[in-house]
């Protein structure tokens, strides 16, 4: 195996320190060529960028011309640039650097060190970072966000006919719809970059009054988390399944038969389901695991991912509605607000008061986070659907071994392969195995001082050596989403194809992204082994009013598929009760 990937960036010697804490969750896997050239290269971390000097805590000067610093790709594999993101706590006196790695990244005792560097103090930009702050404590609704949405919904309604298109007209429709994608991580960065500063104001308010658990507690329940929308819907169609014997019947058959099955039958209960599922797939098709990455499968792409999730959460009982436990967690939160704004008034602390007002309204940058990239994710969608028919299509005519392997592009090759699309099948097919090797390998979590060590040292897979738990024992992570759960941990590795997830179940992952959420419901708590404060699977949990502990170190690999466990999502603790 060669030493690096042929798509690598060069590390940055300004910002030296990379993780894959928070990075997991938008590329778990590695990017293909095609995903990270025309997408990231040529949009997404333009628009990241762009949108950071935006804020107040960055200029173009920090910044290296013609590779990015915000983020990067090491074997592939994407990178947050860990070093650059500090800058946001570095320059804005609100939060400190220890506050923001908590809610970004969580806890890990190998975290590189902050140190001072020479251009970090910037005071020409405390201006602007203080308009920007006021802008984050006073934002009760964001309008260019709505817009945005709008506009990325109007695409998908719009999507032409790509069968009817050329190999040109579908190219030059991709390069339209690139600047869009730009502009809308623009907006996403401000939201993303903005979202830890409320639960860092909030950890300030919670030590003041001795209660740690404050931030989790006051950024639950909000509402309005559109990562969330498809939960919601999909927990509506698995109530027409549950409540019917002829939809159970073609579920309990096996998902992948599901749609035939249904298709062929002429019953009312048949023509509610697939209105509804149709309905489903139209507005969240974009979803999907690895949905940042071209070559992903999504709920569009392969309907079966969805109806998997929906096999497992038709089991539920009624009174497991994810409304209700969002309900439920809002109330607490208003009942929360009233008793702290009473605690502060009697310190009598005016700036901590103060502080506590603007996190509230602050902790709306979790909710646009989760919109911006809703709405990044539709526009990737429809670039994907693009070059999946040009793929089908040179697949059809011999000129690629596989469909797939439109992927294996760079965005520089795309002119040529269009020109001459047979010349390049055996090229792109030796650079797919290559690529496939690449899956094979555990990205080393930290990438720190700039040094990228060689593939061929990088971990294999499932070798990490960790330590199988004992009973009585207790792994420590971090507060999630408030409640207590006992149950029978389930090991979920992959969202396509998950376990039996049962009633009373807790779902035990690596990581999550926004198409792991529909499996939420289908268990009764969740454990995943990174994240911070403002990680997806928190925000998504406390959406929907269930126990979550993140950053528990290992816990997938250490934890028995079968245990029985107990998840405190309020101190982030899973204590081990029995082993199966």
């Amino acid at each position: 195996m060669q030493d690096q990937w042929f798509t690598d960036h060069p590390p940055s010697t300004r910002f030296p320190h990379y993780t894959r804490a928070n990075a997991g969750e938008v590329l778990p896997t590695p990017a293909s060529p095609l995903g990270q050239t025309l997408a990231f290269d040529q949009a997404i971390l333009p628009g990241f960028q762009e949108g950071s000097c935006r804020m107040g805590a960055y200029e173009a000067a920090d910044y290296r011309d013609g590779a990015p610093e915000i983020c990067g790709f090491f074997g592939a594999h994407f990178y947050v640039n860990l070093s650059n993101v500090r800058m946001q706590a570095v320059r804005n006196p609100a939060i400190t650097v220890d506050q923001l790695d908590l809610a970004i990244f969580g806890a890990n005792s190998e975290t590189p060190p902050y140190e001072a560097h020479p251009d970090d103090d910037k005071p020409h930009l405390l201006p602007e970072a203080e308009r920007h702050m006021g802008f984050v404590l006073s934002a009760t609704e964001w309008p260019q966000q709505l817009v945005d949405k709008a506009d990325a919904a109007a695409i998908r309604v719009d999507r032409p006919d790509f069968t009817a298109l050329s190999d040109a007209e579908l190219s030059a429709h991709v390069s339209r719809l690139l600047p869009d994608l730009r502009r809308f991580c623009d907006i996403h960065m401000v939201a993303a970059g903005s979202s830890g500063i409320a639960p860092g104001m909030l950890a300030a308010v919670g030590e003041a009054v001795g209660d740690p658990t404050i931030p989790m507690r006051l950024l639950s329940g909000m509402g309005g988390v559109d990562s969330a929308a498809p939960s919601f819907a999909m927990w509506e169609i698995s109530r027409l399944v549950r409540h019917s014997p002829e939809l159970t019947a073609a579920f309990d058959a096996g998902v992948n038969s599901v749609l035939g099955a249904v298709a062929a039958s002429g019953s009312s209960d048949a023509a509610a389901f697939t209105k509804a599922f149709e309905s489903f797939v139209f507005e969240y098709g974009s979803r999907g695991p690895n949905e940042w990455e071209l070559s992903a499968r999504t709920w569009e792409t392969d309907p079966t991912i969805a109806l998997a999730a929906l096999n497992n959460v038709r089991r539920q009982d009624d009174d497991k509605s994810p409304t209700a436990g969002q309900a439920r967690l809002a109330g607490e939160r208003d009942l929360l607000i009233v008793e702290l704004r009473a605690k502060l008034a009697e310190l009598g602390n005016e700036e901590l008061a103060a502080t506590f007002e603007g996190a509230l309204i602050g902790g709306n940058m979790m909710v646009y986070r989760e919109r911006g990239k809703t709405t990044v994710v539709r526009v990737l969608h429809e670039i994907r659907m693009a070059f999946l028919e040009l793929g089908r299509r040179h697949a059809e005519a011999g000129n690629l071994a596989s469909a797939d392997h439109i992927f294996m592009l760079t965005a520089d090759e795309l002119d040529g392969f269009i020109a001459d699309p047979a010349g390049q099948t055996d090229r792109l097919a030796a650079r797919a195995t290559e690529w496939d090797e690449l899956w094979e390998l555990e990205p080393p979590f930290f990438i720190s001082n700039g040094y990228v060590p060689p593939l061929n040292s990088w971990d294999r897979k499932g070798a990490s050596g960790a330590a199988m738990v004992v009973p009585d024992e207790v792994l420590t992570g971090v507060p999630g989403s408030p409640g207590v759960v006992t149950g029978r941990a389930r090991i979920v590795l992959d969202p396509t194809d998950p376990p039996e997830l049962l009633p009373g179940d807790i779902m035990v992952a690596p990581l999550t992204d926004p198409a792991w959420t529909p499996l939420f419901m289908a268990a009764d708590a969740i454990v995943v082994n990174v994240g911070g404060q403002i990680s997806h699977a928190v925000i998504v949990s406390r959406e929907l009013g269930m126990p979550c502990a993140v950053s528990v170190p290992d816990a997938s690999d250490r934890i028995p598929d079968g245990a029985t466990i107990e998840v405190n999502g309020g101190t982030g603790e899973v204590r081990i009760l029995s082993l199966p």
